[in-house]
């Protein structure tokens, strides 16, 4: 008969356990201490383990290390209170079979410890390659309690450790970065450099100096020898955002350097060798791309190690109200206003049922709008931008409908108030009315829009995700992209 130890402090979990997982088939035993748990574990050698993370006197987390020392091949499912993606990165890290929070979805739970047996069954057949050990990593924390967001969470777990190339899909707004930073802490490489570079962000020549560095008198305007991103990094980590949006010719030299870590810099000759790990983000259909001859498929193969898929805002509204409380304190201390004590049920309903086009960054903006607006200690309805409202979505052709462009109102109110990000605000108001502006004039046309504003295409089109800009018949805020 298979055993099942499950290990908690608290007494009424333990019998629940009991109750709902005793069968022909299984056996139940408890503990309630890290000691007695580890004492029960050597007399009955159990087939899987459900572990509390916050145990008396010690952690379920180091308790882990024991068990796995004792065997390795034991599944072990933690159950805690507090589903924070710290926890979970790093139990998942260690090695963990499962994660779940409490309370504890029963049925849910059940399938989950029958399925750790299969695994515990398949794990009595020796491997046939043997894997390394690893040192541990700290992470860094970013907010989601929800079962998408603690897949995303547990996948970062068992890659951060992997020198495998990995790739972050996800709508833009939706905390691709992040998950690359996470990623990189909690990997062997975490005392290395980490690098960010945004391949929508720059035109090409700019983009492959950039990246590879070039040499003086390589192109107009080379008046000295510039060290590359892959050169900068090397040992460590670096983020490509936006990968889809690279040309065919930087394409080539990405693929290159991840086949052979090397590469020249741009107009040299001196073949450089790197030893860099690549975590790739896009909101593009690659597949789709490479079937378009736009992106190369033995370079989708390369960056495509290892993929992470971040689920839109809109398919977590579970995390909207934790992300609200984060984003509503940030806000409050970074723009002055301590007295700022929460939001209204009626305004979390709107937020809540809101579709969040621009996702977490949108969000983000959202709430340091609607600070900024506010005369009071909460946070209401009249407070939140019109395009979440509904009452102001259509922008048609008059420039009255337009976001507003006259920035004295804003500049003086934040004087007043003793803003200390000043800039940073006047200039989200600028380029969201500009954007919009420009789209209308160009009926939609991203291309286009591209050429009068000077940037490029993967720019516009993270700033339309970013400010849920719709592109329709009419281009409108808060609907969705085209």
């Amino acid at each position: 008969m298979a055993v099942l130890l499950a290990i908690d402090d608290d007494r009424s979990i333990l019998h629940m356990v009991q109750k709902s997982l005793s069968s022909d088939g299984l056996q139940v035993v408890t503990a309630s201490s890290a000691e007695e748990g580890m004492t029960t574990l050597e007399e009955c050698r159990p087939d899987v383990v459900i572990l509390d993370v916050v145990l008396p006197g010690t952690s379920g987390l180091q308790m882990l290390e024991q068990i796995q020392a004792f065997d390795g091949r034991l599944p072990v499912i933690f159950i805690t209170a507090g589903a924070g993606s710290e926890t979970a990165i790093e139990a998942m890290r260690l090695g963990a079979y499962d994660y779940v929070a409490k309370p504890l979805d029963l049925p849910a739970l059940k399938t989950l410890v029958a399925s750790a047996l299969e695994t515990r069954r398949m794990m009595t057949v020796p491997v046939a390659v043997p894997i390394g050990d690893a040192s541990p990593a700290e992470g860094e924390l970013f907010i989601g309690r929800g079962p998408e967001m603690l897949d995303v969470f547990k996948s970062i777990g068992r890659v951060a450790r992997q020198t495998v190339t990995v790739l972050v899909r996800g709508e833009s707004g939706t905390g691709k970065e992040l998950v690359a930073r996470a990623i990189y802490q909690h990997s062997n490489r975490s005392d290395k450099p980490f690098m960010a570079v945004n391949c929508a962000a720059l035109p090409d020549t700019l983009l492959e100096s950039e990246l590879f560095g070039h040499e003086k008198g390589a192109f107009t305007g080379a008046d000295r020898r510039r060290i590359g991103k892959f050169e900068q990094c090397n040992g460590g980590t670096l983020f490509l955002d936006e990968v889809g949006d690279m040309s065919p010719l930087v394409q080539g030299k990405v693929l290159r350097l991840l086949q052979e870590q090397r590469f020249e810099r741009v107009g040299g000759n001196e073949t450089i060798e790197t030893d860099v790990r690549l975590i790739a983000a896009t909101n593009r259909n690659l597949e789709q791309m490479v079937e378009d001859n736009e992106f190369r498929a033995d370079l989708f193969y390369r960056v495509n190690g290892v993929t992470i898929a971040l689920p839109p805002l809109r398919k977590r509204k579970e995390d909207v109200v934790l992300l609200l409380q984060h984003f509503l304190a940030e806000a409050s201390q970074e723009l002055g206003k301590p007295g700022i004590e929460g939001l209204s049920p009626e305004a979390v309903e709107i937020l809540t049922r809101y579709e969040w086009p621009g996702n977490v960054r949108e969000l983000q903006s959202v709430v340091r709008q609607s600070v900024l607006k506010a005369s009071g200690p909460v946070i209401v309805p009249n407070f939140l931008p019109p395009e979440i409202l509904g009452d102001a979505s259509e922008v048609h052709g008059s420039d009255d409908e337009l976001p507003t462009s006259d920035l004295k109102p804003l500049v003086e109110a934040r004087l007043r108030d003793g803003s200390t990000d000043l800039y940073a605000e006047t200039l989200e108001v600028m380029e969201r009315y500009l954007l919009t502006r420009v789209l209308q004039q160009t009926g939609g046309n991203q291309t286009q829009t591209a050429e009068i504003l000077g940037i490029t295409r993967g720019k516009v089109r993270d700033r339309i995700g970013a400010f849920g800009i719709s592109l329709d018949k009419n281009v409108s805020i808060g609907g969705d992209e085209e």
